[in-house]
């Protein structure tokens, strides 16, 4: 189809061939031909549809906000002629990005990549890819959709954090202190005895029936949960850019905390993002599901998110408002260790008592606070 230069010279073309015809000169009825032939040409150029065969990969599907992530197009010229003269235009969420795809003797292949914008956090839509075929002079063009939408997966950044201690030691034989939950030797699974297992973990009944010694595999059911607490309003955030800056500290808490097989709970105002036991495939796991928050309306008050939380083990609120940042102090003395991370705060506050707080501009200076949060008390 014509584009907006090709109508406009077609336009301007039947306007000039009838002035010269009206006023009787030959020069601007020529110049009109001369145009209007000009448009014709290109629209014949670009009427032949290229027999094409088109696949497109992401490599790789998952990064962090700020790696690089690339698109490669695998082209075949299926046709029996030379293509030349393509541009595909590939979606990639909001923006778009122009591919030139090299010439194509017939049966030829060709393998081009291009980078993938992953300056924004989410899952990002890849394509359909659309190839534009325009003639030279740019008065047509003529566009064919290829393939499906891919997702390219943006999750948040990480920096590599110790877990914060709890105050509490952990034993498979039981309780360990006054607040651990009776019975945390639990039942897990059974498997086949092995040499050094112990005789009083067989489990008889199991063991006739299979006819193999088979055995209790127990888990600490008190093993310290991490629980990150993340402000997700709107409005207690004055850029975006602090949000996900948030987002990456949530993340590479609740990282460190799984990969070191801890439990793990990520909230906001709203309810539960994650719950996990553990381990690292559960760190992809949260990786993931941090990749969909977004900021979204929750309680008046931190405080009331705060008070559904679980007792327990460790809590880490991510904030940016000192005044909410003093009402953590309110449920301090339901879990083992309480710390505050305020993002890019607009001021100094004071700390809520007993509760050590680490402002922070980026990730690096989460990782040099983060130590000195775990001494604190």
């Amino acid at each position: 189809m014509p584009t907006p230069l090709g109508r406009g010279i077609a336009a301007a073309s039947v306007v000039l061939y009838a002035l010269g015809w009206w006023l009787g000169y030959p020069e601007p009825a020529m110049l009109a031909v001369a145009g209007l032939l000009a448009v014709v040409a290109a629209l014949l150029w670009t009427l032949p549809a290229p027999r094409l065969e088109i696949r497109r990969e992401i490599a790789p599907r998952k990064v962090a906000r700020g790696e690089p992530a690339a698109g490669v197009l695998h082209v075949v010229n299926a046709g029996r002629g030379l293509r030349g003269g393509l541009v595909a235009h590939d979606a990639a969420g909001p923006e778009t990005v122009a591919v030139r795809v090299p010439r194509l003797r017939a049966g030829g292949r060709r393998t081009v990549s291009y980078r993938l914008p992953t300056g924004r956090r989410g899952e990002i839509a890849v394509g359909p890819l659309r190839l534009v075929r325009a003639d030279p002079l740019g008065l047509a063009r003529r566009v064919r959709a290829y393939g499906a939408p891919q997702t390219l997966l943006v999750r948040p950044r990480t920096v590599a954090l110790s877990v914060l201690p709890s105050g509490r030691a952990h034993h498979l034989e039981g309780p360990t202190s006054d607040r651990s939950p009776a019975g945390t030797a639990t039942f897990h699974a059974l498997r086949e005895y092995v040499i050094g297992d112990e005789l009083r973990h067989i489990h008889w009944k199991s063991s006739a029936r299979t006819g193999t010694l088979m055995v209790r595999r127990l888990v600490d059911a008190s093993l310290p949960t991490t629980t990150v607490l993340l402000e997700a309003r709107p409005d207690a955030w004055r850029d975006p850019d602090d949000f996900e800056l948030a987002v990456d500290a949530a993340a590479s808490v609740a990282v460190a905390a799984a990969r070191a097989s801890f439990p793990v709970r990520v909230l906001t105002g709203t309810g539960e993002v994650a719950a996990t036991r553990g381990g690292p495939e559960d760190a992809e796991v949260l990786l993931d599901r941090l990749t969909r928050v977004g900021r979204e309306p929750g309680p008046a008050s931190l405080l009331d998110a705060l008070r559904r939380v679980r007792p327990g083990g460790s809590l880490v609120v991510i904030l940016q408002d000192g005044a909410e940042s003093g009402r953590v102090a309110a449920v301090r003395a339901r879990f083992d260790r309480v710390v505050v991370v305020r993002v890019r705060p607009d001021g100094p506050a004071p700390a809520p008592p007993g509760v050590p707080v680490a402002e922070i501009a980026d990730l690096e200076e989460l990782a040099a606070a983060w130590p000195l949060l775990g001494r604190g008390r």
